[in-house]
């Protein structure tokens, strides 16, 4: 009789158990670079800013190129820099406060209705009131020091807050209160264990909204009366026409709210790291590399 040979390996099978095995290479994961596009198009945005004005022969008072910006910078850092301590610590004051208080106000809302009904009303109320009408009340009565920036700043800040909680905390997953009520949870325990985790995606996300306003708000207070800040100094610039040095307040304040805003980003992604707005999208649509 021939002698039997012996079957083929699966290689499809072999392959499988090469992957699974733990002990295997992991694919590298593609390198991050998303922010090489804005930087090149900045970039680009920046020499072209520089050309028109170098053609036409643009004078600084009407529109300062990019050098002049530059020069105005380094020229009068020490102003600036005292301005920029004033305004960022109104920035800071202000957000800390709102969140500070609107959060506890948006616990009480979704927890007791009597509440909401009394309070929430008069919140809206107060959203509508433009906050510019404000500010001038807060000065006749609060003075040119900075507490009626903070108190725009905490205004501007507050709804955006109140209203993101809010939403958070109801929205939390019904059938896992349920089960911790089951389990002879009480109200705090649902609280803490459910509605608190549902709602810091949403909590984040209003934050993250106020933080960028902060810096309006502070810049609006500053704009009806002050002695100092950088709102105070782009007025003083505006009336001398010195627009090189208009351009690099608004440079610094831009510079503000995009580091305040990656600041409360990186916070976020300390605190909800579980959370699918954290993952990367690579992750998300095509799962773990193997």
């Amino acid at each position: 009789m021939p002698a039997r040979t012996a079957p083929a390996p699966d290689r499809s099978a072999t392959a499988s158990i090469a992957t699974a095995d733990p002990a295997a290479p992991r694919r590298r994961r593609p390198l991050d670079l998303g922010w090489l596009v804005p930087a090149l198009v900045g970039l680009v945005v920046i020499a072209v800013w520089q050309l028109v004005v170098t053609v036409f022969a643009i004078p600084a008072y009407l529109l300062p190129s990019p050098v002049q910006t530059v020069d105005s910078l380094v020229s009068n850092r020490v102003e600036l820099w005292g301005a920029t301590l004033v305004t960022t610590g109104e920035v800071v004051a202000g957000f800390l406060i709102a969140v500070a208080v609107s959060v506890p106000i948006a616990m009480l809302i979704v927890s007791f209705r009597w509440f909401e009904r009394i309070v929430y009303p008069f919140l809206v109320l107060l959203q509508t009131v433009p906050k510019i009408a404000l500010a001038p009340l807060f000065v006749v009565w609060f003075g040119f020091g900075p507490g009626p920036k903070v108190l725009v700043t905490f205004l501007i800040c507050f709804f955006p807050i109140l209203l993101d909680t809010i939403t958070g905390l109801r929205s939390s997953n019904p059938d896992m209160a349920s089960l911790v009520r089951t389990m002879g949870g009480g109200r705090w325990a649902v609280f803490s264990k459910v509605r608190l985790p549902s709602a810091l995606p949403h909590l984040f996300a209003g934050v993250k909204v106020a933080i960028t306003l902060a810096v309006v708000g502070a810049v609006v207070g500053e704009f009806v009366g002050a002695t100092e800040g950088l709102g105070y100094l782009l007025l003083r610039a505006n009336a001398n026409l010195d627009t090189p040095l208009l351009f690099a307040s608004i440079v610094i304040l831009t510079i503000l709210g995009l580091a305040l805003y990656y600041l409360v980003s990186l916070i976020e992604r300390l605190v909800i790291p579980w959370h699918v707005s954290q993952r990367s999208e690579t992750a998300v649509t095509s799962g773990p590399a193997i």
